[in-house]
């Protein structure tokens, strides 16, 4: 099969999805399809023995002009226009004409005789798929990779909340529910929250989690993270909704009932926590919590091995369709996973029902007690103190990809 990728980056040091989304392209070439990718990275950049072209931004059309007439109309005015242009148009002036951009590059590199052609996005912009929506002549091979709710007032509570332009991005993602010959999502709970918004979801679908990227080279660990520690990680941006408070509390309560914990037990957050700075400077000073902001996603991979538990932190709901990126990750470093969040939620789907070391992501006392829990057996035995998971890692490598991808009824 031969693959045109259109990502909307693969720089992985600018956002956690780009980093979702490399690792996919990765593993679509390790499982022997034939790829090219496009992608919007603003910079050019090459993966190992992929074909990876650059889309260059058009600055010589007429909407790139307004962009920027806006832009600084804006900066000196203070009065910020874009929200009310959006609630007209459905999307910015920028948005369009990188659609439009975009739009002409997938369209010149058919030559290429793709089988499929996969959009890939982060965030809410989308921008690969608005492309596609301008090709009908290629919808017929187009699978649109969805990797969050979409639009915002459709994602779970606390995320939620109603945007300017809100009947158009409906729309917008109707139509790519409708248009796309396949629709593929990370998780099978997001697959199931969205066709309940469009029911064109239900007959063309597939999961396509993300993947494992494994590290091929050893990095350094930095000198904030102390090794062979029973030491608790958690890598990645503390969004607004993750609320850090309750693992704080529980892990010091921990301390407390185990006092020589202390000299050997550390809590880490690694990753930008500007949204939740207030609760975590009153710990800067706390010998047994380190705190980093973001360092390289190589780097964080090395952390990640080293970790005696990994953690991953939800927002306080009643469920949470995400497969978190880093997931995988953690997975890969064969290390116990803490998890906290909702009863509902993919990662619990996945780890099972059974699964020991998951509670809410408020329950100071459960959080306490499973902290309590890995740390008698890391005393016991550190060095066989595995996640032990092979069906999740078999989950998220290359020869499940491939199989989901051959699956597909494609001609």
């Amino acid at each position: 099969m031969r693959i045109l990728v259109i990502s909307e980056s693969i720089n992985v040091e600018d956002s956690s999805a780009s980093k979702g989304r490399v690792a996919l392209i990765t593993n679509l070439h390790n499982a022997g399809f034939t790829i090219k990718v496009l992608h919007y990275s603003y910079k050019d950049i090459q993966l190992p023995n992929i074909d990876c072209e650059l889309i260059k931004e058009n600055k010589w059309s007429g909407y790139y002009f307004l962009s920027r007439i806006i832009r600084v109309f804006q900066r000196y005015s203070k009065n910020y226009i874009n929200r009310q242009l959006e609630r007209w148009f459905g999307f910015s002036f920028t948005h369009t004409n990188d659609t439009h951009t975009i739009a002409k590059a997938i369209a010149k590199a058919q030559h290429f005789a793709p089988d499929l052609i996969l959009t890939l996005s982060k965030g809410g912009s989308f921008r690969p798929h608005r492309a596609m929506l301008q090709l009908p002549q290629l919808q017929s091979k187009w699978m649109a990779y969805i990797h969050d709710p979409y639009p915002f007032h459709f994602y779970p509570r606390p995320f939620n909340f109603v945007e300017q332009s809100y009947k158009h991005k409906e729309e917008f993602m109707r139509q790519i529910t409708q248009k796309a010959q396949y629709l593929s999502f990370p998780s099978l709970l997001l697959k199931e929250w969205m066709e309940s918004y469009f029911p064109a979801v239900a007959d063309k679908s597939c999961i396509i989690p993300h993947q494992i990227k494994v590290a091929t080279e050893q990095q350094p660990l930095p000198e904030f993270f102390e090794d062979n520690q029973f030491s608790l990680l958690h890598a990645g941006n503390l969004l607004q909704q993750r609320n850090p408070k309750f693992l704080i509390e529980g892990f010091l309560q921990f301390l407390a009932k185990n006092p020589q914990a202390k000299n050997e037990a550390k809590l880490y957050f690694v990753g930008s926590y500007k949204k939740q700075e207030h609760i975590l400077s009153q710990f800067q000073n706390n010998p047994n919590i380190a705190i980093s902001d973001y360092i390289e996603y190589k780097i964080v991979q090395a952390i990640e091995k080293k970790a005696a538990v990994n953690i991953i932190l939800e927002a306080i709901s009643e469920i949470s369709p995400f497969l978190p990126g880093k997931f995988p990750n953690c997975v890969a470093s064969d290390k116990p996973i803490l998890v906290l969040g909702p009863y509902y939620s993919e990662v619990r789907r996945l780890l099972g029902k059974d699964y020991p070391y998951w509670s809410e992501a408020n329950d100071v006392a459960t959080i306490e007690a499973n902290i309590t829990t890995l740390y008698q057996l890391w005393k016991q035995n550190s060095h066989q103190y595995a996640l032990n998971r092979p069906d999740l890692t078999h989950y998220c490598d290359e020869k499940s990809l491939k199989k989901v991808l051959d699956d597909l009824p494609i001609a």
